[in-house]
């Protein structure tokens, strides 16, 4: 077996996600050589005062990572499944995902115990125009501000008091050790995360077969299923940064419970469903909630997106 190349964003996190992958493939592959994680700087992590929709849309982490698969300079590349546009770079696939980490979303303030507890006009940063929308449509009055960087970067800011509060995918905290910071876990109920959030793939080249074989050995199939229903759900709203759309799905037993949510940028407005089915039917499933949302969205629910 050769050595696969493994390329990564740099950040604590990708890195973190990036040894996870190595150390699964080493594990389900007695005898295979430690594979080498090169690191790829993205424009999204140089360019961060401009909101991700202004610089080239979420794919800004991914496209560039993939673009070395095909270019030749790596063999498999890792990526937070929330990154993941719904079409994948031509001439790659997605043939694995790792164990999905806690999905929910993590609140953090040294003001309030809840964004519903923030002091009437707190200034709260996020660079998720998602979780803008959900709390500008429960706190109408909160300020939202442009707030991107890396974990320690944005925790660095909160400590300076730059902001009254944040919003973070709990899953990353966990996997950097710092979950002991967060506040409150938020439920699904009070805020949707979005498709894929706590959950890491693995693209290689379509015509790779080793690396796809390799790979088909560590996917975790309960993972890929719920998040194949996430993005399936994306896929029919043309999910991009640019709209404010969660999805979640879980899995008990062979049975899929999906829930999507689609709303204008300021909040004022959302479309809300929820499917239940066979997990074998996931992409189904998805892809039915989300022609439901569009219709009930309309087409001019759109037309209020911020970036």
């Amino acid at each position: 077996m050769r050595r696969l190349r493994l390329a990564t964003r740099g950040s604590k996190l990708a890195l973190w996600q990036a040894e996870a992958v190595r150390d699964a493939l080493l594990a389900a592959h007695p005898g295979l050589p430690e594979p080498e994680i090169v690191v790829v700087t993205t424009t999204g992590d140089v360019v961060r005062d401009r909101p991700l929709a202004q610089v080239g849309g979420k794919g800004v982490f991914t496209r560039e990572i993939d673009r070395r698969l095909l270019d030749g300079e790596a063999d498999i590349a890792v990526h937070s499944m929330k990154d993941v546009e719904t079409e994948l770079t031509p001439g790659t696939i997605l043939p694995a995902m790792l164990p999905r980490e806690d999905a929910r979303e993590a609140f953090l303030s040294p003001v309030a115990d809840s964004p519903a507890s923030l002091p009437r006009g707190a200034v709260v940063g996020s660079s998720s125009i998602r979780r803008r929308a959900q709390l500008l449509a429960a706190r109408p009055d909160l300020e939202i501000v442009l707030y991107r960087g890396n974990v320690d970067t944005r925790l660095a800011k909160l400590k300076a008091s730059e902001v009254a509060a944040t919003l973070l995918a709990l899953a990353g905290l966990k996997r950097l050790g710092r979950a002991g910071e967060v506040t409150r876990v938020l439920s699904v109920e009070e805020m949707l995360p979005p498709a894929g959030q706590g959950a890491v793939g693995i693209t290689c080249r379509a015509d790779d077969t080793e690396a796809v074989a390799l790979l088909a050995a560590i996917d975790h199939a309960p993972t890929h299923t719920a998040v194949a229903a996430e993005r399936a759900v994306l896929a029919r709203l043309d999910g991009s940064c640019r709209t404010p759309i969660a999805a979640h799905a879980t899995l008990d037993g062979g049975r899929l419970a999906l829930e999507a949510m689609v709303l204008s940028g300021d909040g004022t407005r959302a479309a809300r469903g929820r499917r239940e089915g066979p997990s074998t039917d996931a992409v189904a499933l998805g892809d039915d909630l989300g022609r439901e949302l569009a219709r009930e969205a309309g087409p001019d629910l759109f037309g209020s997106r911020e970036a």
